[in-house]
């Protein structure tokens, strides 16, 4: 008998798409969840600073004072821009904006004047909020109401008033549904508002409850920079779990170590921060007395793990303003296997009420493991900006033959990812020019614009790159006005007008002509190679004859810290470029070499670097000291 042989036949499987979706969202009211705690716990403490409480009910009677001061001059959809600090007078007028219908544009506490002036030009600001020596001079002289906000606390200003100046002719409106807006980095050199509606706050709250156990008898941190959409993340999470605030001083943000003492201190049980300030914590040993059981952590690429040691539950989170402040994340526990790696986790899974793509330049899903732009849809997704024509090319509607239920547009947010076979999205970086600096994003068109303001100035060309120890930096280069000499010093003072701190460059260099390519353009991969390689200041090794071993020291870390080899002994650390968060790395390099741990407002009292190093040298004289 022959046996009849054939081929047998194979099943090719295609590999799936690179799409996840989030739960299911519904997006409950954000103003009615507060109200409903006012109603079931008036007494409980809704914000804590220090030694002064405020209860739900403290709130919720002077929101109403606020919201009738106003009275009929700021009406439902008005932009209302907001200059305070993290206080409770900043939390009151969060809710008695919300109660009006207002739309609530954080400023930040001193914003840059001339930043300001564009905003209230370009914007139908209705009014500013604030205490009136911060705001510009043209609301100082407009006609001001004052507000009876809460005056306590260690960043509450003493007196607030709401200043009323005309709009610019052309000013826009926030879309209808508005509940907040937000500034992010524009490249025409002005800023750019995202206008985000309330069930998509209200949404990611949800998911944040459910995740973090936040309730009555919690202390949730409110720390983040007021300027940045994180902080209504945490002010709206407290108010509408039953919990309380606790506004961080101003200190905390600036030193690593301080803020650990005051997560202790302030027995914080839930907190946000931002990816660079977070990181050198995670690089010392954790406290094992802290309250703290969930850190969500954002801004930047996280590049480790949290080590065995970490009490806390941390999860990397990624999200841009345009899909509310949250998209992803992935949670790290110190019990894992994985606890410690020096390797960047993912940035995790979507959050109820999203849905995320990787796709191909042409908008299509790649497969699973390829690198793509991720696009983002779903109930997340912000109304758009306040520019109609910047909406429309930013946020658009899948392709076609695409099912993606809930998800009726997509935002394209630029960055590069890759989503791993088990449904993870790991972040690979940028697509186009703009970069993260210190947890924020910054256009360097914007920054060039900034200098480009200068009559003294012919063009700028600002470049962006990475020190040694991995984080970007800004180099701006400046081609100076026929005729003028401008100074470096003078430049970056003027810009700090138009600019957020962590857009402001942290070095200067004044040419005559930019580097061209092969088509004649301006070679900006040369002139980041230039940076990067410091081949046009002086080098690290030109140190000063007669300096003292600390003072070479302090001289060292700083020009490494900032990129500047021409930084000197006789240069103020913040005019010289430095930051919070360039302060906090400093403060940790000088502990380990020394054992002295400075605290970040001796560094920032202090007139230049031998300063610091004089003041180094006491501290560590004292502590050798019989009994010291």
């Amino acid at each position: 008998m022959t046996q009849s042989l054939t081929a047998p036949t194979t099943t090719v499987t295609a590999a799936p798409l690179s799409i996840a979706h989030g739960a299911a969202a519904a997006g409950a009211g954000v103003l009615t969840r507060f109200e409903e705690w006012v109603g079931r716990t008036p007494q409980a403490p809704a914000v804590i600073d220090g030694t002064r409480t405020w209860t739900y009910q403290d709130l919720d009677t002077a929101a109403t004072r606020v919201a009738a001061a106003l009275g009929d001059r700021v009406r439902p959809g008005d932009l209302v821009g907001v200059c305070l600090d993290r206080s409770a007078a900043l939390v009151v007028t969060a809710v008695a904006l919300a109660r009006i219908g207002a739309v609530y544009l954080p400023l930040g506490p001193r914003p840059g004047q001339r930043r300001t002036d564009a905003v209230t030009e370009d914007l139908n600001v209705v009014c500013l909020i604030g205490a009136p020596e911060v705001l510009p001079p043209r609301h100082r002289a407009a006609d001001q109401v004052p507000l009876a906000l809460p005056g306590e606390g260690i960043n509450a200003a003493a007196t607030a008033v709401a200043a009323f100046a005309a709009p610019g002719p052309d000013a826009r409106r926030a879309p209808a549904g508005t509940f907040y807006a937000v500034l992010t980095s524009g490249s025409t050199g002005r800023p750019k508002a995202v206008a985000v509606a309330e069930p998509s706050l209200g949404a990611l709250l949800d998911w944040y409850r459910a995740e973090t156990g936040l309730a009555p008898g919690d202390r949730q941190s409110l720390l983040i920079g007021v300027a940045f959409d994180p902080h209504l993340l945490e002010l709206w999470a407290g108010l509408t779990s039953g919990a309380a605030l606790v506004p961080a001083p101003d200190d905390v943000r600036w030193d690593p170590a301080v803020l650990a003492d005051w997560w202790r201190d302030a027995a914080v049980t839930v907190s946000v921060g931002a990816t660079p300030m977070i990181e050198p914590l995670l690089d010392r040993p954790w406290p094992q007395d802290l309250t703290l059981r969930h850190l969500i952590v954002g801004g930047d690429r996280m590049r480790r793990r949290p080590g065995s040691d970490v009490t806390a539950t941390v999860h990397n989170a990624y999200g841009p303003a345009e899909a509310t402040v949250v998209t992803t994340t992935y949670a790290m526990r110190g019990t894992e296997p994985l606890a410690g790696e020096q390797s960047p986790p993912p940035i995790g899974r979507p959050v109820p009420g999203v849905t995320v793509v990787v796709t191909s330049d042409d908008g299509r899903p790649v497969a699973r493991g390829e690198d793509g732009e991720l696009r983002i849809g779903g109930t997340c997704l912000a109304i758009g900006y306040l520019d109609p024509e910047l909406t429309a090319r930013r946020f658009t509607a899948p392709p076609e033959g695409l099912d993606l239920p809930g998800a009726g547009r997509l935002y394209r947010t630029g960055d590069r990812v890759r989503m791993t076979p088990e449904g993870q999205l790991e972040f690979l970086g940028r697509l186009d020019d703009q970069v993260k600096i210190s947890g924020v994003r910054v256009e360097p068109a914007e920054v060039e614009a900034a200098f480009e303001q200068d009559a003294a100035v012919h063009s700028a060309v600002v470049t962006a790159p990475r020190t040694p120890d991995g984080h970007t930096r800004l180099v701006a280069y400046v081609r100076p006005a026929t005729g003028a000499a401008p100074d470096t010093d003078t430049l970056v003072a003027a810009v700090r007008a138009w600019l957020p701190e962590q857009a402001v460059p942290s070095s200067v260099r004044i040419v005559d002509a930019y580097p061209l390519d092969a088509n004649g353009k301006v070679d900006r991969a040369e002139l980041t190679r230039r940076a990067a390689a410091h081949d046009d200041t002086p080098g690290a090794d030109d140190l000063p004859g007669g300096a003292t071993p600390t003072e070479l020291l302090v001289l060292r870390a700083v020009r490494d810290l900032l990129g500047r080899p021409g930084t000197a002994l006789t240069d103020n650390f913040t005019d010289a470029g430095g930051t919070s968060l360039v302060a906090a790395r400093l403060l940790t390099a000088i502990e380990q070499e020394t054992g002295v741990r400075l605290r970040a407002p001796e560094l920032l009292r202090q007139p230049d670097l031998r300063a610091v190093a004089v003041l180094v040298d006491k501290r560590r004289a004292g502590a050798r000291q019989p009994g010291a």
